[in-house]
């Protein structure tokens, strides 16, 4: 796992890196326009094809039937088609897809970032999901030669819901979608059940780091995950992913710090948590000094699939261990 948190970056940031500066834009919501689909008999809904749907970068996009040949270029998504029973019709994935297992025995086809067009184009597939870090290059040369690409890009934990929802419309899986969201917002409602007494002036002040130097500020779902959880974060005043001030951390003195589990620093070869533990002053905080410093599985974390609400979930018991359970 020593480069993981270089797959996190591109994973989550995608093009928020490139606007640092606070030039953030957020991409429309992904939706079906006015889904085709038969009588809303709950036993028997069926897409009707051709589909058209508007995807994360605003772009039509045309399914002419039921797609039987799906490449995935993001390991989000990929979890997303195998919880909708797609495993099937799953003919490629990303060299970083690992869960569920089966993930790992299908055919290959390059990063998230630049995925290899020769390796998507030998599986002659009929749909390309991938998330918003795919090359816009690739992604326009697939288009050009016919091929429905459809690319997401979830900013908040509806857009995940909604992601699933549309994806269970293209692939002709609404009823599965349905399910797998209605469990998502069973687990969503246990944990607000759970917090919803702390009042708010005794919310845990929480500092949140996925990558060696990275936080995270509103508008973003893992800001959304500690606001769910009954926390408050300490980077909310700022906007989309940035790079952390030590000093404004260490004033801000937070209760709880939450890291992503397995990240080790490329060039220096240190985890995360020693990287934490070790910073100048920081052993002053309440966080450390209570030993209220948790790792949490950067998968469940970061990636904006059906297993996100387990990672809600985890960042809940870890800010209030006596109200989860």
């Amino acid at each position: 796992m020593k480069r993981a948190w270089k797959l996190l970056i591109p994973l989550v940031l995608a093009a928020s890196l490139v606007g640092c500066g606070g030039n953030t834009q957020t991409a429309p919501a992904p939706q079906a326009e006015a889904p085709q689909t038969a009588p809303q008999d709950a036993a028997a809904k069926q897409t009707v094809y051709p589909l058209t749907v508007t995807d994360a970068t605003g772009k039509e996009v045309t399914v002419a039937k039921e797609p039987q040949r799906i490449v995935s270029t993001s390991p989000a998504e990929t979890e997303i088609l195998f919880a909708l029973g797609l495993n099937e019709r799953i003919v490629g994935v990303s060299d970083f897809d690992d869960y569920p297992a089966e993930a790992s025995t299908k055919p290959k086809v390059g990063g998230v970032v630049k995925p290899s067009e020769e390796a998507i184009l030998a599986q002659s597939p009929d749909l390309v999901i991938g998330g918003i870090s795919m090359e816009k290059p690739v992604a326009d040369k697939l288009k050009s030669l016919g091929m429905p690409v459809y690319v997401t890009h979830p900013k908040k934990v509806d857009d995940i819901l909604n992601n699933i929802l549309t994806m269970g419309v293209i692939t002709n899986r609404q009823e599965q979608a349905e399910k797998v969201v209605a469990a998502m917002k069973q687990d969503i409602a246990r944990v607000q059940e759970a917090v919803k007494a702390v009042k708010p002036e005794n919310k845990k002040k929480v500092y949140l780091e996925f990558a060696p130097g990275w936080t995270v500020g509103k508008g973003e779902f893992l800001d959304e995950l500690v606001t769910l959880a009954g926390g408050t974060n300490i980077a909310a005043d700022t906007e989309g992913w940035n790079p952390i001030s030590e000093e404004k951390i260490l004033k801000s003195d937070p209760d709880v710090i939450l890291y992503a589990k397995g990240i080790t620093d490329d060039k220096t070869g240190t985890k995360l948590e020693e990287i934490i533990a070790n910073r100048n002053g920081w052993d002053t905080m309440k966080a450390i000094r209570e030993k209220q410093v948790f790792g949490m599985d950067q998968n469940l974390l970061a990636r904006p699939g059906p297993r996100i609400t387990q990672g809600l979930i985890e960042v809940a018991k870890a800010i209030y261990p006596d109200l989860v359970k």
